[in-house]
């Protein structure tokens, strides 16, 4: 449910407007109303993220503790995690409004993307962008790799609980209700990793056009294939 809730807002802010430019042509938007768009984009991504993270403690509790399963992750301690979830993508997100807001904009107005992206509208401006880049790169870093970390904690202990069962029925069982997450995690890191090193890294060397459609499939592909 939270996964499925993060999903649907995610795309309820980004879709109508790529919808707006590819069947009307209409392509403006207000400089408050592309700040806005651009802190829940990235909201919710990092929210996205930490609820896959929260997903594979999950998987853990119910293949190393089976028989506890209902009393350990409780629905009182679930909306606990998700409600930390959301504080922390918005307490490190809501300073991306007031460091793109703070830029001098004189170069012109025009971002090459169908959604207002933090890198994008900052490389708009005319000013020095570095605290941008930087505090954008420490927000993934806090973010993404604090969950792939816990992410593949979690599936170490689990393969070693899997690889101590005996029967190799029980084994299949444990791994395919962890196929599904997996399949999860792989669309949803994999472009969202390659619109973030190309961005700041080895945006020269990729085609344009490429990395519009990997950073529109980073947020389209995920809710979908959810």
């Amino acid at each position: 449910a939270l996964l499925s809730f993060t999903d649907v807002t995610l795309c309820t802010t980004t879709v109508p407007n790529m919808l707006r430019i590819f069947w009307f042509n209409l392509k403006k938007i207000d400089f408050n109303a592309c700040l806005a768009q651009m802190f829940f984009v990235h909201m919710l991504t990092g929210m996205e993220s930490g609820v896959l993270m929260l997903m594979a403690l999950d998987r853990y509790v119910a293949i190393c503790y089976p028989l506890r399963y209902s009393t350990i992750l409780t629905n009182a301690v679930i909306a606990k995690a998700g409600l930390v979830t959301f504080l922390r993508g918005v307490m490190l997100v809501i300073p991306f409004t007031f460091l793109t807001k703070r830029l001098p904009y004189c170069r012109g107005n025009v971002i090459s993307h169908t959604y207002c992206d933090h890198m994008s509208v900052a490389k708009a401006s005319c000013g020095n962008f570095k605290i941008n880049a930087i505090y954008g790169l420490v927000v993934a870093l806090l973010i993404g790799m604090f969950d792939i970390c816990c992410i593949s904690m979690s599936y170490t202990m689990i393969l070693r609980a899997v690889m101590s069962l005996s029967s190799s029925d029980a084994r299949y069982k444990a791994f395919s209700t962890c196929t599904s997450h997996i399949c999860a995690i792989v669309i949803t890191y994999v472009p969202a990793f390659f619109t973030f090193f190309t961005h700041r890294f080895g945006g020269h060397n990729v085609p344009h056009h490429i990395h519009i459609i990997v950073a529109n499939l980073y947020l389209l592909l995920p809710p979908t294939m959810n």
